[in-house]
């Protein structure tokens, strides 16, 4: 199954996507919807409104998330890129529902940052509560699907201080979408290519099974300090080809087009421009 957050003139709404028809199940967004304890069998019998796939306002695909939990350093190919050691412990930062952007909304530079990098990365969305100290099976079940993000960051903020907060949470700064796909559509994104373009050239280029830390592994990990909730999203860190990795460095500027892509999962395609206060 298929699911995506769309505007309409009334508001937002969580859609069904069914070949090219997507049909409003009645929720505000993917997240409400993932709050109702049947909301499988609530999203597979919806005969809402439908619209043509091609003509869709992606929103976020979750637009209320209590909570986003991002993972640092978690692809063996960036860990080694970056100089370090692999971690013993996933290395996890906080974002904020402000910061989604749709699956084809703008990204905005802000202009105090010479530093705007990319980051393809696989998210994944809660959709039954995981209670604390969790098993990774139980972790698994709860997944109610996964799809694409880009944590853009701004890296001379990010590095200002040991906490990379600042440099990760700007609003409308990261896309989210372009829809959730159950795990059993694509075997619970267990090796699936990821990648990320900027301007049509391959900037980053991996596999899921490059993950030291599995979904389940980060949803269990996660769960022992917090209880997890339908509709938070989890971020699962980003491969190698980072532009602040690179020699010389390259960040992005205003009128760039950046590409993100996971295999049976589809795309983020956004364009950046000048911040104009």
């Amino acid at each position: 199954m298929k699911l995506a957050t769309i505007r309409t003139a009334e508001g937002t709404a969580a859609v069904r996507l069914d070949g090219n028809k997507a049909v409003e199940t009645g929720a505000p967004d993917v997240a409400a919807l993932l709050r109702r304890p049947d909301w499988r069998t609530a999203a597979a019998a919806a005969e809402g409104r439908a619209h043509d796939v091609a003509t869709l306002d992606l929103a976020p695909v979750v637009t209320t998330p209590a909570k986003i939990f991002c993972v640092g350093h978690n692809y063996r190919t960036h860990i080694a890129e970056m100089g370090r050691e692999m971690p013993q412990y996933p290395a996890l930062f906080g974002k904020f529902a402000n910061v989604l952007l749709g699956a084809r909304d703008d990204i905005v530079h802000p202009g105090e940052t010479e530093e705007l990098d990319w980051e393809a990365e696989l998210g994944f969305v809660i959709g039954s509560r995981l209670p604390r100290r969790a098993t990774q099976e139980e972790a698994a079940a709860a997944i109610a699907g996964y799809t694409v993000v880009n944590d853009i960051s701004m890296r001379d903020w990010q590095w200002r201080t040991p906490q990379w907060l600042q440099g990760k949470a700007w609003e409308a700064s990261t896309p989210a979408g372009p829809w959730l796909v159950t795990g059993d559509e694509i075997d619970h994104a267990a090796d699936l290519e990821i990648r990320c373009e900027v301007d049509g050239e391959i900037m980053q280029r991996s596999r899921t099974s490059d993950l030291l830390f599995t979904p389940a592994d980060i949803a269990a990990y996660l769960s022992t300090f917090t209880t997890l909730e339908p509709g938070d999203l989890v971020l699962t860190g980003t491969p190698g080809g980072v532009g602040a990795a690179r020699d010389p460095k390259v960040f992005l500027k205003p009128g760039q087009e950046v590409r993100t892509v996971i295999e049976g999962l589809g795309e983020c395609v956004n364009t950046v421009v000048e911040d104009k206060p």
